[in-house]
């Protein structure tokens, strides 16, 4: 038996229901005075979709054509190798549901290192802990403890394949312990995926009178084998990231970096299946069964329990709503970054997520201070519409940035005096 904050149960439950994809069903919901098919789109192991690092938190979670850094993997690993360093790594602390909670954390560690001129290697560590779980027995003593837990562990390497543009490839493997939470001696769910990326960077060119860099991504992510906790197998959160920013120099000093980024899930959206009717005409609760096949009969949209590849491009035609379900199915974020010597920056974001898809959306703004080696950038982030685990949360992100060593010059014994 395991004894729960009440919160944390809440959490938890709502966490290991992502595990439960034939689980998703439809439903509807008055907004704005018009009754909508409320209908998100959720997976198995979604912490691999959350933000990581303070920088492109506080820009409202863009980052597939932002400047590369130390956790360039999460976001569109081809960028590492567009770096003007040599080596640089960084450790990120995201406090989950810190007003509710007081030990769930989000932990990333990530980094790469110029291997070539034109090639990059990076890894990194996603960590997330539930915090710390009392066991009791029937009657209510205490027998121990668990602290369960997800993590991703990743290898990428990042290659030019011009003098503006990259490609790259990342493997992950993913071992999910969260279903620890409800059965101590549960067996952890693991599976492998890959990522594919690219980053375009311009050479610099006039924008009125200053000087300008436009970059331009996308990032296919999470691509791999379903993640299977009992005997029904689930999706994992494949996503596909493009964006474009666009930097201006205004002098030597003074930078103002514009970014825009578009996301979407590739995985199957849940139709909405036919209910069994009472016996005066009005619908139950209870999904109607097909005799012949067993499965469900749905009244609009496409079976989701289909293959990965099947999965992936069925994500851009089998909302129920259509057309215009699939626009909500993608969201939007955009940030600004203004950055003073390279060494102070300010910045700000927006995301944005339809009200009939989850209903993310809010404000973010952080800073970063940087002396010699050593990088520190935090964020805060508001929600505009519903509570976010992030709300009032301080996010802090250290990283450290290493250029070549400098090779010393032994003096030409001809040119002395």
């Amino acid at each position: 038996m395991i004894k729960f904050n009440k919160y944390k149960v809440f959490l938890i439950t709502l966490l290991f229901s992502y595990n439960s994809y034939n689980a998703q069903i439809s439903t509807l919901q008055t907004l704005n005075g018009q009754t909508v098919v409320i209908n998100p789109i959720t997976t198995a192991v979604p912490f691999l979709l959350i933000g990581p690092d303070s920088k492109q938190g506080a820009m409202g979670d863009v980052g597939a054509a932002t400047d590369p850094d130390a956790n360039a993997i999460h976001w569109n690993g081809s960028k590492m190798v567009f770096s003007d360093k040599k080596f640089s790594f960084g450790l990120s602390a995201t406090p989950w549901l810190r007003t509710l909670v007081p030990d769930i954390y989000l932990y990333y560690l990530g980094g790469y290192a110029k291997v070539r001129k034109n090639t990059s290697v990076g890894g990194s560590l996603r960590y997330f802990s539930l915090g710390n779980i009392d066991l009791t027995n029937i009657n209510g003593v205490q027998t121990g403890s668990i602290r369960p837990n997800e993590f991703a562990l990743d290898a990428a390497i990042s290659q030019k394949l011009s003098d503006n543009f990259s490609m790259g490839v990342a493997m992950r493997f993913i071992n999910s312990g969260i279903s620890r939470a409800f059965t101590s001696n549960a067996n952890s769910a693991r599976t492998a995926a890959v990522d594919i990326s690219g980053y375009y960077k311009s050479n610099e060119f006039k924008l009125s009178d200053k000087k300008a860099i436009a970059t331009a991504g996308f990032a296919f992510t999470n691509l791999g084998a379903k993640i299977k906790y009992s005997n029904d197998p689930n999706f994992i959160p494949m996503n596909m990231r493009l964006g474009g920013g666009l930097k201006t120099k205004f002098d030597d000093y003074n930078t103002f970096g514009f970014y825009l980024d578009f996301n979407k899930l590739l995985v199957p959206t849940s139709p909405i299946y036919k209910h069994k009717v009472d016996a005066s005409g009005q619908p139950t609760n209870e999904i109607e069964i097909d005799p012949a096949t067993g499965e469900k009969v749905i009244l609009k949209g496409k079976n989701p329990n289909v293959p990965v590849a099947q999965g992936i491009f069925q994500s851009f035609g089998d909302a129920p709503g259509g057309a215009k379900e699939e626009l909500q199915e993608v969201n939007i974020a955009t940030g600004v970054e203004y950055t003073y010597n390279n060494a102070f920056s300010l910045r700000a974001g927006y995301f944005y997520e339809p009200k009939t898809k989850g209903s993310r959306q809010y404000v973010s703004f952080g800073a970063g201070f940087r002396y010699n080696v050593i990088k520190i950038d935090l964020s805060y982030l508001i929600p505009t519409l519903i509570n976010n685990p992030l709300a009032r949360t301080l996010r802090f992100s250290l990283t450290f940035d290493f250029d070549p060593a400098k090779k010393e010059q032994t003096p030409n014994p001809a040119t002395q005096p």
